[in-house]
């Protein structure tokens, strides 16, 4: 892989509880435990960053995609939900539903440019064969 960007950012503190700051200093955010994880929430945590990330590269995909094949998206929307609990006696793992809103356009028609997304998006292959992904056309 030729890589044409390299993101890069440093986390201080206790890791959830914690900051985190990119190179360039763009990202600049604390960190928490969320309430749910038995934290003080009141901050991002690593879920969130991954959901708004997952989304944001997805909804591109799609885009392009679209673009490709001269199909209007309209004012089209990713909803991602990311999901964190035990894996039994493995530690950790994610679950990632994506909800994929494209109003005007025919299911069969969404559905096949949502697969097609699936395929070339950068996280849907970073976590393909390793995270459940479920993807909802809305």
């Amino acid at each position: 892989m030729k890589t044409l960007y390299t993101a890069e950012a440093v986390v201080t503190g206790e890791g959830r509880d914690g900051h985190a700051r990119s190179s360039d200093g763009v990202l600049d955010v604390d960190l928490a435990v969320p309430t749910e994880m038995g934290g003080s929430g009141g901050a991002t945590n690593p879920e969130q960053l991954f959901a708004a990330g997952y989304a944001a590269c997805f909804h591109s995909a799609l885009r392009t995609i679209a673009r490709r094949e001269k199909t209007e998206l309209g004012e089209s929307t990713i909803t991602a939900q990311v999901g964190i609990g035990p894996i039994e006696n493995r530690g950790f793992g994610l679950a990632v539903k994506l909800v994929i809103d494209m109003p005007g356009t025919e299911r069969a028609e969404a559905e096949r440019l949502v697969e097609a997304a699936h395929q070339v998006c950068p996280y849907s292959n970073a976590t393909r064969g390793n995270v459940d992904v479920v993807l909802e056309v809305a």
